[in-house]
Order: structure tokens, then C-alpha cells, then sequence
């Protein structure tokens, strides 16, 4: 810890605050979340300090509520994807054979459709509730868990460790958790950083075209939205939620670049 890099105390640092903020929304938000204190797109001041929104709602109080529920949904979606993405991945590549060539074909099926269009298509359908839009965001995104899960496993499989494990007698359980998972932490750690980007991305994404986070919920995604006639009249409300979306993913992609040196060096000291 002694030697992080300036880079990653900076993403640790507005990682952290955003983690505290969102856990602690009831106590930091001056409102509550539906509460008009004020008028229509009333500028920053020491009442207001983000101002407030298209109805009078105090932005911060927003922001506060919003990045709550976008931290969750995409923390939660980005669990689903690793958890059900690594270990297929990792199942196909010490199986082989028929599961492994049907899993990665059906898995190739479903990286072709964009997943946009297809988790437009399912949410057109469906009830739009927080579980589905996690379940739908973690599945769509475990083809791309499972493509690097399968590739890393697939390298580490033929290593002496492994066969040893086999010729021992441990079974596909122990080889999965306890020879390959130590070994594919490194590029896993980082792509899970990825991957919750790409989370709070699509989820932002949905709520902008109101196939999101229902109201009376709110991410920001949607107060983008709530805000975006704002910027004819230049109100820069929707400036706000669209940079905190920025700020929460560059602050987790260094946090995921330093976990990554960290873990390669480490690995490779322990090998030499």
C-alpha cells in the first residue's frame, strides 16, 4: 500500500466516496428523493447546491438516491455475470468436447444480436423491476465473462498442476475452484472492472430511453433524461448525473488497472 500509485489513489478515493454515498443516501441527502422543495431548474446556491431538476426536486438529494440505485443494479448485475460466466467458462474448459462446443456456440448465438437491441426486446415484454433488470444486464453480459473465462482456462488446463490434480483422483469441483480460479484472477480482476462499467453504462443507457429504472426510482440514466430539455434553455442539469457517470467509471478503471499490476506481479514473483 505504501507504494499505490498517485493514479490509483485518486480512483480509490472517488470509488470510496461514491460506495459512502450511496450507502449512506438517507443521512447525506438534504430530501428526500420525491420532494419539490424549490422551483424549476433553480440555479446552484447554498439551498440548492446542484440546483434543482425539471420539477423543482432538489438535484443533490437526486444524485444522491440515483447513484444508490445505479451503484446497486450495476454492482449486483456485474455478480451475476462473473458468478454464472466463470464458472461455465471455466466448466467448458475442463469438460470439452459436446458441452463445450454447444455452450460456446449458444454463447457465440447470443454475442452476435447487440445486447442493447436485445435487452430492449426482452424489456419490452417484461415487467421492468430491479431484479429483471439485473438479471437481464448480468446475463447478457456473462457471454463476454464466459469468452475470457473459457480462453484463461483453456491455457491453464495443460498445465502440470492440473494434470497432477486429475491424476490424483480430485474432481472437476477442485480443479475449477482450487487449480484454475487462483490462477485466473488476474485478468478476471480486471475484466470485473470492465464489466461493472459497462453495467452502470447499460443501465444508464436503459433509464435514457425509459426501459430502465422505474419511477418513482431514479439512476442517473434517468435524470439525464428528466433534465436533457434543459439544455436547449442552458441549464446544465443534465450535465451533472452524465459526469458523475464518467467520474465512477474512470475512478473504477484505475482502481481495476492497479488490482491488476498487483496481482500479476505478485504472481509472478511467487513463480520465480
Amino acid at each position: 500500500m505504501r507504494r499505490i500509485p498517485i493514479s490509483a489513489m485518486i480512483g480509490l478515493f472517488f470509488t470510496g466516496l461514491f460506495l459512502l454515498s450511496a450507502v449512506f443516501a438517507p443521512w447525506l441527502a438534504p430530501y428526500t428523493m420525491d420532494e419539490a422543495p424549490g422551483g424549476v431548474w433553480e440555479p446552484m446556491s447554498a439551498t440548492y447546491l446542484l440546483g434543482t431538476d425539471s420539477i423543482g426536486r432538489d438535484l443533490l438529494s437526486r444524485m444522491i438516491y440515483g447513484g444508490r440505485i445505479t451503484i446497486f443494479v450495476a454492482a449486483c448485475a456485474t455478480a451475476v455475470s462473473f458468478g454464472l460466466g466463470s464458472v461455465l467458462g471455466f466448466l467448458a474448459a475442463t469438460v470439452g468436447g459436446w458441452f463445450d462446443q454447444v455452450l460456446s456456440r449458444f454463447v457465440d448465438l447470443l454475442m452476435a444480436i447487440p445486447s442493447l437491441i436485445l435487452a430492449l426486446v426482452i424489456l419490452s415484454v417484461a415487467d421492468v423491476t430491479l431484479p429483471v433488470l439485473i438479471l437481464v444486464i448480468g446475463l447478457l453480459d456473462s457471454t463476454r465473462v464466459y469468452r475470457l473465462a473459457r480462453a484463461v482456462a483453456v491455457d491453464i488446463t495443460v498445465m502440470d498442476y492440473v494434470e497432477a490434480a486429475r491424476l490424483r483422483g480430485e474432481g472437476q469441483r477442485w480443479i475449477i475452484f482450487h487449480e484454475i480460479l487462483p490462477n485466473a484472477l488476474s485478468p478476471l480482476v480486471a475484466e470485473m472492472g470492465l464489466r461493472f462499467i459497462f453495467a452502470i453504462l447499460f443501465i444508464s443507457t436503459l433509464s435514457f430511453l425509459g426501459l430502465g429504472v422505474q419511477p418513482p426510482l431514479a439512476d442517473w440514466g434517468g435524470i439525464v433524461k428528466e433534465n436533457a430539455a434543459g439544455l436547449g434553455y442552458g441549464v446544465a442539469a443534465a450535465l451533472i448525473p452524465a459526469m458523475a457517470i464518467a467520474a465512477l467509471a474512470i475512478s473504477v478503471n484505475l482502481v481495476a488497472d492497479w488490482v491488476l499490476s498487483r496481482t500479476t506481479s505478485l504472481k509472478g514473483g511467487r513463480g520465480g
